[in-house]
């Protein structure tokens, strides 16, 4: 099952509502106190199908409406294409203020979906990291299904999860997200980026 397919998925989907991901800092300050992740301070979106002139547009759109950031900590976005050919923004601010974070992510989803792009947008992620064990983890937002679930990559492995740990992270942020429900739509997002090491890109898509 491809990415597109794993993250939509086939059956009716729940309206968006963009105004979940505000429920991210709790959480954030949940997952800290119970297993030791705090934020890395990056998060991105994913979207598809946006080419050409459509593109250009959008990116310019999303530098002008964060640009401001770059003033109060945060540094410009950049843009780059995965494998499957989709799209990833990734936006940072300071590791403590992921409520700044989250309110850019939220910014550019309502962006999208107000130029008419939202059938476009799959997810949106928000990074933390264990440096004492040296794991990293990811909140992911399923746009279509209005559910988040954790992605926690085995480090040191070629493309292998903690299953376990998880499902361990469904518990403990069960009374602060929508947690997804299908374990098939908890899809491995490997390499993307917000998550640990993954590259930056050169902000030029």
């Amino acid at each position: 099952m491809g990415l597109l397919d794993a993250i939509l998925g086939r059956g009716k989907p729940v309206p968006p509502d963009l105004d979940r991901l505000f429920g991210l800092p709790a959480a954030a300050i949940t997952l800290q106190a119970g297993a030791g992740f705090v934020p890395t301070g990056a998060g991105s979106v994913c979207f598809a199908g946006v080419e050409g002139g459509a593109f250009a547009r959008v990116r310019d759109d999303v530098r002008d409406l964060l640009d401001a950031d770059t003033d109060r900590g945060g540094t410009p976005v950049a843009f780059t294409r995965d494998a499957y050919g989709y799209t990833w923004l990734l936006a940072r601010h300071p590791a403590d203020d992921t409520a700044s974070l989250v309110n850019d992510l939220h910014a550019v989803n309502t962006l999208l979906q107000d130029a008419g792009f939202g059938p476009h947008l799959l997810c949106s992620l928000v990074g933390f990291r264990d440096t004492a064990a040296e794991r990293d983890l990811a909140l992911v937002y399923l746009y279509k299904r209005g559910s988040f679930y954790p992605f926690v990559p085995l480090p040191g492995t070629a493309e292998k999860r903690d299953n376990a740990l998880e499902l361990q992270v469904r518990a403990l942020l069960a009374d602060d997200l929508p947690i997804e429900d299908d374990l098939s739509r908890w899809f491995p997002l490997w390499g993307a980026p917000g998550i640990g090491a993954a590259e930056e890109g050169d902000g030029n898509g």
